[in-house]
């Protein structure tokens, strides 16, 4: 029997995964809707679809727990028993834009999470993460700062009053057609740092150039060896450090100077004391130094990342006329103000501030004219489907998302089904 309970946390959600558990024999989930979970109507039945799996086979008799959740504000749970030849259904609906999101837990006879064997990383529980949408199309933000322009106009002068000094150190790159260096680049506060790549005697004007960002944590960047054997290749660190150090440096940082980097209410305050100020202000001058190469073809230059790495990276697409392609999984960061202005289900970030406008992607969208790649979790709820949806209506130029069912920030379900929005025309 379905109850409906006031709206769960996103961090009594996150305690299904962390949860102690049993070790299940070989159990996973497999889950998805009765239609394409991108077009269901308001108030239209969403039926999901859910199976128990032991290697890959459906089994009988194992208990399941459910939550749902939703950008409507309504919780619900139930349980079920699973069986070998009919899925566990699941029955819910939304009236508004937006999206449900229905997580599914294998437990015990004691109600305790059953773990994934062989344990993964992330997600470690035996859960089905899924999601389903209503009028995708108009899922909107909250209005950005008046003078969202004017601030970045301000911060690219701050940038410009700093001598772009560059110190280039060779190191080994490991194969013998890639020059690589150890790059840092003056910048406002830290520097940029990272490995740059590329063929080695390469002609004046005869590369394309990739810039790559990096997800949330603490690391040295990494040399792009592989791509800087065709085109300029330049990883950069998210914080302006050094590369190369022992293990020992990072985690220093990550326990003294950088502890909880972005998330300090203080400093996010006041747009310019914001720690993404920094953070962004590197993304735009280490696309100063690429474009800076006598080797780029001055046409040709892609940006990527994954998570912290794809808010750069869409950040640096509306920033920089000059970036040609963009590509983002799992971007973070995306609709920031969200969860406060719309009441949509809280991601992982930092609690808002109206200075936090200014770093969010979902507005710089409306400034890119470049084309735009997106991967995304429909159950990923560090980085909402609904922030995703919100960058994608906003932006005007080529794009596609692809949103992947069953699927959180670290987490793929075997097999997901994948569901497509773009405006690309398929060659």
């Amino acid at each position: 029997m379905t109850k409906l309970i006031t709206r769960l946390s996103l961090a009594v959600l996150f305690q299904f995964c962390l949860a102690a558990a049993l070790v299940a024999a070989n159990y996973s989930f497999f889950g998805t809707t009765d239609k394409n979970p991108l077009e269901y109507q308001p108030g239209e039945e969403m039926v999901f679809q859910l199976q128990v799996l032991d290697d890959g086979k459906p089994v009988d008799g194992v208990r399941v727990k459910w939550t749902r959740t939703g950008d409507d504000g309504e919780t619900a749970t139930g349980e079920a028993v699973s069986s070998a030849t009919e899925p566990i259904l699941v029955k819910t609906s939304l009236k508004t834009p937006g999206f449900v999101y229905l997580l599914a837990v294998a437990v015990d006879e004691n109600g305790n999470a059953l773990r994934r064997n062989p344990e993964p990383q992330y997600c470690k529980n035996v859960e089905f993460y899924g999601g389903a949408g209503v009028l995708l199309d108009k899922i909107a933000g909250a209005p950005e700062p008046e003078d969202f322009d004017a601030f970045w106009t301000r911060q690219k002068a701050r940038l410009a009053e700093i001598p772009m000094d560059v110190e280039l150190v060779p190191v080994e790159s490991g194969s013998p057609e890639v020059a690589c260096y150890d790059v840092k680049v003056k910048c406002v506060g830290m520097p940029v740092s990272g490995y740059l790549c590329m063929p080695k005697e390469a002609k004046e004007k005869s590369l394309g150039a990739h810039v790559s960002f990096h997800g949330y944590g603490f690391s040295s960047a990494y040399k792009p060896v592989s791509e800087g054997k065709k085109m300029i290749a330049f990883n950069i660190n998210a914080h302006g450090y050094l590369n190369g150090q022992p293990q020992e440096y990072y985690d220093e940082m990550s326990r003294t100077t950088l502890k909880s980097y972005g998330f300090n209410n203080e400093e996010n305050q006041n747009p310019e004391t914001a720690y993404f100020n920094g953070m962004i202000l590197r993304v735009i001058r280490a696309l100063e130094f690429v474009k800076s190469r006598p080797e780029w073809n001055g046409k040709d230059l892609i940006v990527s990342g994954g998570s912290q790495g794809g808010f750069q990276c869409l950040s640096a697409a509306g920033l920089d006329a000059d970036v040609s392609e963009c590509r983002a999984h799992v971007a973070w960061c995306l609709d920031l103000s969200g969860h406060t202005k719309m009441n949509r289900l809280n991601g992982w970030r930092p609690g808002w501030t109206e200075a936090l406008g200014y770093y969010d992607p979902a507005n710089h969208a409306k400034r890119t004219k470049c084309p735009v790649y997106l991967t995304a979790g429909l159950g990923d709820y560090v980085c909402p489907p609904s922030g995703q949806m919100v960058y994608y209506n906003n932006l005007q130029a080529p794009k596609r998302l692809i949103f992947n069912q069953g699927c959180t920030h670290g987490y793929s379900m075997p097999k997901c089904p994948s569901f497509t929005l773009t405006n690309i025309e398929e060659k």
